[in-house]
């Protein structure tokens, strides 16, 4: 294990100058955010605010955390230069062997508590991130832990949570995500609140896992296990059997009322837009606090790509597509979801083609509800994570005619940017399929032609002889 908790993980960074810590005063109040999405936008490094205007010394903010591939490379142990496909190997490889978590007393994250009346949530420097926010949000790279009441199943979720007074946070929920399909088909029906244990400032991996693509039923600290190779050390909640990372900075517990609706938004999204409309969703009551000394509160700042949203989801999602459609029997080779197409864009190599093989893995996707609405179906010669190649096979070998098509959704995501006010309301989308693979029925030898490109039109002693005297000719290695 590289890291047990964030603290750790910023020390890793400082070693390979991928965070700049500011010491200067800045302010919750949108300079922060600024400061965070400028780096964002360029590709930049963390950054970890130690002097926060109108907070204790101590008190500090870490935003940007695995906002890039190189950062998400360093965490898992790789060269921080590792490409987008080797990152996705790695990691495919590791959560294919999921471990269980380690449970421990006096946890560092009970270091300090605040409960009842004592309880404010102003008491940390949760920003004020975009221009345009309804609020400040002190839940955007966290996780809130929640059980469904009948299997006991934990669940580990990323549902951004804004602070609306000192012990009530409205989060966005979704009744087709995990934590929204328990609470409105479990406890609403029981008028039952629901309780939560939001976590902010555990290590990264704690983080990732609550932001991807499982089955239900599947347990995120054992994929967090999966990613450190060694157990991740949780405690038990104060006031519920909830597991939460034992080294997290803050952690927020209560319960989601069933008789009280809130509004939560707008919020500077990782679609690179502002949802325009603010929307009413349960409220979060806060009963405990309980935070290490001198806490860091992490926070992601998303929009116009790059950000930890768009990062994970090019990985992590990608990575779970290709196991649904590998275990749905479809001859799948490499899926690539580009951080550019904010998680609206996928990208399917193929290894054979035959009849209707993209109607067929659209229509398992929608089946799935995953949430893209752009399918991009290639075959195995192009490689999914070169974008040069996707937009000549696109140019080149999708049809106008029977290569582009489109089909109705009706769980579509309703943050979707191009979506009508009433297509929101009745969660009614659609998806488009671009085909840039060659008909099943032509001839490799007499109807496909042949690819011009270096390695695929010169014979192998021309080839190994420019690769071995390339930098003599003079060209960088």
């Amino acid at each position: 294990m590289l890291f047990k908790d964030n603290r750790e993980f910023i020390s890793l960074l400082e070693k390979t100058a991928d965070v700049v810590k500011i010491k200067q005063p800045v302010s919750w109040e949108l300079e922060a955010g600024a400061i965070t999405r400028r780096s964002a936008e360029r590709s930049g490094p963390a950054v970890f605010f130690e002097n926060i205007k109108g907070y204790p010394p101590g008190y500090r903010i870490f935003s940007h955390p695995l906002g890039t591939f190189r950062r998400l490379a360093i965490a898992m142990g790789m060269p921080p230069e590792s490409s987008p496909r080797q990152i996705q190997q790695t990691y495919e490889k590791r959560i294919a062997t999921p471990i269980n978590p380690l449970v421990v007393i006096d946890p560092p994250c009970q270091e300090k508590v605040m409960s009842g009346d004592e309880v404010d949530l102003f008491k940390f420097p949760a920003p004020l991130i975009h221009g345009g926010d309804g609020g400040r949000y002190i839940g955007t790279w966290h996780l809130i832990a929640t059980r469904d009441p009948d299997s006991g199943w934990l669940n580990w979720g990323m549902y951004r949570a804004m602070i609306l007074d000192r012990n009530t946070m409205a989060c966005f929920l979704q009744p087709y995500q995990h934590q929204g399909m328990t609470y409105f088909g479990k406890y609403l029906p029981r008028n039952q609140p629901m309780p939560f244990a939001l976590a902010t400032g555990a290590d990264p991996f704690c983080s990732l896992v609550a932001c991807t693509f499982f089955r239900r039923g599947e347990s995120e600290v054992d994929f967090a296990g999966a990613l450190h190779q060694a157990p991740v050390e949780v405690a038990k909640a104060l006031n519920s059997d909830l597991l939460v990372p034992a080294h997290a900075e803050i952690v927020i517990e209560g319960e989601v009322l069933t008789d009280t609706l809130v509004p939560e938004g707008p919020f500077g999204e990782y679609t690179g837009y502002r949802h325009p409309e603010r929307r009413l969703t349960a409220a979060y009551r806060v009963k405990t606090v309980t935070y290490r000394k001198d806490p860091i509160l992490t926070s992601s700042n998303t929009g116009i790509p790059m950000d930890e949203g768009v990062v994970s989801l090019s990985i992590t999602g990608a990575a779970s597509v290709k196991r649904f459609l590998k275990g749905q029997g479809f001859p799948v080779v490499d899926v690539y979801g580009p951080p550019e197409g904010s998680g609206f864009a996928i990208i399917v190599s193929v290894s054979k083609n035959e009849p209707s093989l993209a109607e067929k893995i659209k229509n398992s996707l929608v089946s799935r509800r995953y949430e893209t609405s752009k399918l991009i179906l290639v075959d195995d010669d192009i490689d999914v994570f070169d974008l040069s190649q996707v937009i000549h096979a696109i140019s080149t070998k999708c049809h106008p005619e029977r290569g582009i098509f489109w089909d109705h959704v009706f769980t579509a995501n309703p943050l979707t940017p191009y979506l009508s006010h009433e297509d929101r309301v009745a969660g009614k989308g659609s998806i488009a399929v671009l085909d840039c693979t060659w008909p099943p029925e032509w001839s490799r030898e007499t109807d496909v032609p042949p690819r011009v490109s270096f390695n695929e039109v010169y014979p192998d002693h021309i080839k190994q002889k420019v690769l071995e005297n390339w930098e003599n000719y003079g060209f960088p290695k």
